[in-house]
């Protein structure tokens, strides 16, 4: 039978088409950051250009470097930016593909899921979004064999999030992601104010997060909420925003990296 493979749709733009650039700017990104002590059950990642928020990225996925051979799912949620869906879109695909290489998809995973009435293949709303390609060359490099859900997320509420997330939770072997950056556009002392109170809202476990707060509002207060059920411990990793990387301040755009946990302390 013949593997369906969505394609790379913003290599060379929001990163590095080339396979050796690529491979090479992200290992330099992971190895500027700072691990924290934490083993993470799920991650909240900005998904913006590798040069504006690849850094902030790179401080969550530099935990994963101690979990190479025990993460063998990553269940990986973005906001659509440009079909929009009323719950949740899976790919009408069998595996994504970077320049690093193909992952596959969990098909049996992906089979529960479609049993639920706000989940739905879209192939539109997977074929251009970036919001989940660009965490792929990251988990590629830190992760050994992995298959993936990717999920598509437009109007879902936080309940039918949450209640897909419990579907596909897992043990060990299952990492969550979920890709958001925050504020947009505003002058860089605004930005930093309005991102201040959103990192409150998150490590409070806050589920009314609006679009104005995080373009990844809806994932994330699924992700916050399924995180009160199983007591996660949320923690900030990196605070920052495109005037403090690679833009200007008169309009940037935040990003934050978290780290959920099931213990505070496993390292």
């Amino acid at each position: 039978m013949t593997t369906t493979i969505r394609p790379a749709a913003v290599a060379g733009m929001f990163y590095p088409g080339d396979r050796r650039r690529l491979a090479l700017d992200v290992q330099r990104m992971l190895e500027a950051a700072s691990p924290a002590p934490l083993r993470p059950k799920a991650l909240i990642v900005p998904h913006a250009g590798y040069v504006y928020s690849g850094p902030v990225a790179a401080s969550a996925y530099v935990l994963l470097k101690d979990l190479r051979e025990v993460i063998r799912r990553v269940v990986l949620l973005g906001p659509v930016h440009r079909v929009w869906v009323p719950g949740l879109a899976l790919p009408a695909v069998d595996a994504f593909e970077t320049p690093l290489g193909v992952v596959a998809l969990d098909e049996p995973a992906m089979a529960r899921l479609l049993q639920l009435p706000q989940v739905e293949v879209n192939e539109a709303a997977h074929a251009w979004e970036h919001s989940l390609e660009v965490h792929l060359p990251f988990l590629q490099t830190v992760l050994d064999d992995f298959v993936l859900v990717p999920l598509a997320v437009g109007g879902a509420t936080p309940q039918q999030v949450a209640e897909a997330l419990e579907l596909v939770w897992g043990g060990a072997e299952t990492l969550i992601v979920v890709s958001s950056d925050l504020s947009h556009y505003l002058p860089y002392d605004e930005a930093t104010q309005s991102d201040q109170a959103t990192v409150r809202a998150i490590l409070e476990l806050h589920t009314d997060l609006v679009g104005e707060q995080a373009c990844g509002a809806h994932p994330i207060n699924g992700l916050l909420l399924a995180a009160r059920r199983h007591h996660l411990a949320p923690h900030l990793l990196d605070l920052r925003n495109s005037g403090d990387t690679a833009g200007d301040k008169s309009r940037v755009v935040g990003y934050g990296a978290f780290a959920l946990t099931e213990s505070a302390n496993v390292h």
